[in-house]
């Protein structure tokens, strides 16, 4: 059983989301909070599997709330606002998914299940608009380092970072299924990344992939 929290300053939308996940055999929504600081609590108490996180809320925003869960909790953030500023701070905070709220229902319910899985839900379109933040922000904040990590491994998390299944980059390193995921395993462990969300940050931060201006 997945266990959902679904944090949101609107309570018709935060009843909608409970109807939603509840109507799944799979699913089980654990709480619900309104805003980021009861957000922060809830996932502390019940420690969920997944958060559904609004970024705008009284108070704590999303993006702080996120920040605080840490790896406790997978947070997919839901919101209305598409804006490429949310998609940066959202990852870096530690998020693992971005969505809209006008997302089919199919597809969020898919969302949470991929979340929970230990995949990020990074569509070429939030890949797009996080390379483009890279872009447009200051080089000597993209600082960042990757000791330790082998040059196949750095093969791996460039491939990663344009945005390729694993599959497809078994396929360009000609390696097997079971060696592309023991290398990202690897990378995630030596990164201290939850996800391949924060991978590809990763790759921009330390400057191992330079996004074309």
């Amino acid at each position: 059983m997945i266990r959902v929290l679904i944090a949101d300053d609107q309570a018709l939308l935060r009843g909608s989301f409970r109807v939603l996940v509840d109507s799944e055999p799979d699913l089980e929504v654990v709480g619900e909070a309104s805003t980021g600081a009861e957000a922060v609590a809830v996932a502390e108490r019940e420690q969920p599997d997944v958060v559904l996180m609004d970024v705008r809320m009284p108070g704590m925003d999303g993006i702080e709330a996120t920040r605080q869960i840490g790896k406790a909790s997978r947070v997919l953030i839901v919101t209305m606002f598409d804006l490429d500023a949310y998609v940066y701070d959202a990852l870096r905070a530690g998020a693992s998914g971005f969505l809209l709220k006008d997302t089919p229902p199919a597809d969020l319910l898919n969302a949470i299940r991929v979340v929970a899985g230990g995949e990020a839900l990074l569509a070429p379109t939030v890949t797009r608009r996080l390379i483009e933040e890279f872009v447009r922000m200051p080089a000597p904040l993209r600082v960042r380092g990757l000791e330790g990590i082998t040059e196949r491994e750095r093969e791996v998390l460039v491939l990663i970072a344009g945005g390729l299944s694993n599959l497809e980059i078994a396929k360009r390193l000609q390696l097997s299924l079971a060696t592309v995921k023991t290398h990202i395993n690897r990378l995630l462990t030596k990164l201290d990344a939850r996800d391949r969300a924060q991978l590809v940050i990763a790759a921009y931060e330390s400057g191992l992939v330079v996004a074309a201006r």
